[in-house]
Parts: structure tokens; sequence; C-alpha cells
């Protein structure tokens, strides 16, 4: 169950921090509806999977690092942001990192 929330924390924020940029500074309220809402189940939904005993080191650089991943992805994809292979290999380096995490049993 925890896992299941971590994973909506991830998709919440990703879906928040892209709605960011389609906000423009927050000045379209929709899209800044749609910021505000994704922050706070984001934050609810991690809170969540910490009280299930999910340490918060690990949940955090899962949280994180998939986020960074996914947002970049996004924005060289559908934002028009430039994709470099120094960015690609920042980002090998985030998913190198969460799988060590994962495997040094820090959960």
């Amino acid at each position: 169950m925890a896992w299941l929330l971590l994973s909506g924390a991830i998709v919440s924020e990703v879906v928040a921090t892209s709605a960011l940029k389609l906000s423009d500074g927050l000045t379209r309220p929709g899209w800044t509806i749609v910021v505000a809402s994704g922050y706070i189940a984001s934050f609810v939904l991690l809170a969540q999977a910490l009280k299930l005993q999910m340490p918060v080191g690990f949940a955090y650089a899962i949280w994180s690092g998939i986020g960074t991943a996914a947002i970049a992805v996004i924005g060289a994809m559908f934002l028009g942001e430039a994709m470099n292979l120094t960015k690609v290999a920042g980002l090998a380096l985030i998913i190198c990192g969460v799988i060590v995490l994962n495997l040094a049993g820090s959960h």
C-alpha cells in the first residue's frame, strides 16, 4: 500500500509541476488550481506512505528522483525544452541512484 501511495504522490507532483509551466506564473486560474491541487495531493499521499513505515530518506529519493526524471522528459517531449547528452547522462545517474538505494535495502 505504501508503494501505491508513493506512486500517486509522484504522479500528482509531476502533473502539478507540468501545470506550473502552463500556469504562466500562476496567472492562469485553471492551471493554477491544477498546480495547487497536485502539490497538496502529492504531499498528502507522500505523508501517508511515510505513515505506513516507509523510510523518509528512501521515499523522498524515489519521489524526487522519479519526479525530476519525468519532468525532464515531459519538458523535452511536450514543452519544447532542449534535451542533450549531458541531461540524459544526469537522468541516468538519478535513476541509478534510486536503484542503488533500493538494492541497498533502505526500505
